[in-house]
């Protein structure tokens, strides 16, 4: 008896000993799943990729991080974010669509908002234009509204001098605009995947371009020259909406020079991050595997990408 006694303090000791050797398994298990310095870095078609916390700005992820490239259509993001940060602005205000911005887009082949010559359409209007179906007779309209001088040409060419600007306040050292869409004349409409990057999580601080981003389809109203009412629906060119959990954004781009581009983000959990992908083959695939490394999750696996319906613009 008193050997069985002696012995039960000894099995409760190793008993506890065990139990701590198992909690502490289970916790350090936990991060090697959930956190990404834990996991193995995703491999990704993208010549250039990015990924930031939304909240500090952190780096979670690079790849060529700051090698120039083009950057295609995610060049709207800045137009957007210049006409964001105007003073006084008035999203209601009203703005004429102009033959100008239709014949820009047909002799560019570029995509298009489809908005009609002499349509009464609001600034609101002409940002979901922009950056839904990558209207760059949108992006056009913008330029023309909010840049300063006494001709067309004199107006686009000061709004891109904001959106320059505008790249050097941000601290987009390696950034360079030269049109409002990303149709570059020069060659010098180029960013970095950081530089990007760090537009689209300032962008995201405004509370209309995260509405504007993350929705994937609006019909909206304008009055026409006559007097009538005319319908417009345009859908959000960017699949990773609908396609990707907690996908909210941002802008799709894609050119010759510049490859097909993705300016991203999601949000789980109350975390956001924010990515970008330049002259990816595969950009919503490499798109969601940055998304999986940030959140430490495996969506990327079994992601079934949105399709677009039959005449929507591609982008």
């Amino acid at each position: 008896m008193r050997g069985a006694d002696a012995s039960a303090p000894a099995r409760r000791r190793r008993r506890r000993a065990a139990a701590v050797v198992v909690t502490a398994g289970a916790v350090l298990a936990v991060p090697a799943v959930a956190t990404p310095a834990q996991a193995a870095a995703p491999t990704v078609s993208a010549k250039g990729a990015f990924l930031l916390n939304q909240a500090d700005g952190s780096r979670i992820y690079g790849k060529y991080a700051d090698t120039k490239r083009q950057m295609a259509s995610t060049t709207k993001i800045m137009t957007v974010r210049v006409v964001l940060s105007q003073k006084n602005l008035d999203l209601d205000r009203k703005v004429t669509v102009q033959q100008a911005y239709r014949d820009y887009v047909a002799r560019e082949g570029a995509s298009t908002a489809d908005l009609k010559k002499g349509d009464k359409v609001t600034v609101r209007q002409l940002l979901y234009a922009t950056m839904l179906p990558s209207g760059c007779d949108a992006a056009y309209a913008l330029a023309d509204t909010f840049g300063s001088g006494t001709t067309r040409s004199a107006r686009v060419k000061s709004f891109i001098g904001k959106m320059n600007k505008k790249a050097g306040t941000l601290g987009l050292t390696n950034t360079r605009f030269d049109s409002f869409d990303g149709i570059s004349t020069t060659g010098n409409n180029y960013t970095t995947p950081r530089d990007l990057a760090k537009l689209a999580r300032s962008a995201m601080k405004y509370s209309t371009f995260r509405t504007v981003v993350k929705t994937r389809k609006t019909v909206r109203y304008a009055k026409t020259s006559t007097g009538g009412t005319r319908t417009y629906t345009w859908y959000n060119t960017n699949k990773l909406l609908g396609s990707y959990s907690g996908a909210v954004g941002i802008k799709t781009g894609t050119g010759t020079a510049a490859g097909p581009c993705l300016v991203f983000a999601a949000t789980r959990g109350g975390r956001t991050v924010v990515g970008v992908v330049l002259n990816g083959s595969n950009r919503y695939t490499d798109a969601a595997k940055l998304l999986d490394y940030g959140f430490g999750s495996s969506t990327a696996t079994t992601m079934k990408l949105r399709q677009l319906p039959a005449g929507a613009q591609q982008d």
